[in-house]
């Protein structure tokens, strides 16, 4: 049986130069223009041919209207190579700020907005937690 990929994740924005800039930074990821339409795509540096090919993409399109309510869908982050406090801190520095979104004070990730004020989390597990816990056989029950 034949089952679905998401192939695209989209994010609306009234500046996607503005919003593409800061994802393509906090990913490492590389951002092509597209010149017709406004929009920006971008793709991990490892993927080959055009965004979305062989691998997740994300497009940041035009709208003309700004963010009024809560997303419904975010992106979970995971430092890799750093801890979570210094990948805030990191994303800070690119233009992200803390938002509250009702997440109380005693859950292990920390919810941030990028420029336009799309809701995004960064975990408190890195990449290596992750591959250790894994590795010796655990069982993550936390992000």
């Amino acid at each position: 049986m034949v089952t679905s990929r998401i192939a695209v994740v989209a994010i609306d924005a009234r500046d996607p130069a503005l919003v593409a800039t800061f994802w393509a930074a906090a990913l490492g990821w590389i951002a092509l223009i597209d010149p017709r339409g406004g929009g920006v795509s971008l793709s991990p540096p490892t993927v080959g041919g055009r965004p979305g090919e062989a691998g997740q993409s994300i497009d940041v399109l035009p709208v003309p209207e700004g963010k009024t309510i809560k997303n419904r869908l975010h992106l979970d982050l995971r430092a890799d190579g750093s801890t979570q406090a210094e990948e805030v801190e990191r994303l800070f520095a690119l233009g992200a700020s803390r938002v509250d979104v009702g997440q109380g004070d005693d859950v292990s990730w920390v919810v941030l907005a990028d420029p336009e004020g799309n809701e995004f989390c960064v975990l408190a597990r890195s990449v290596q937690d992750l591959a250790r816990d894994e590795a010796a056989g655990q069982i993550p029950n936390s992000p």
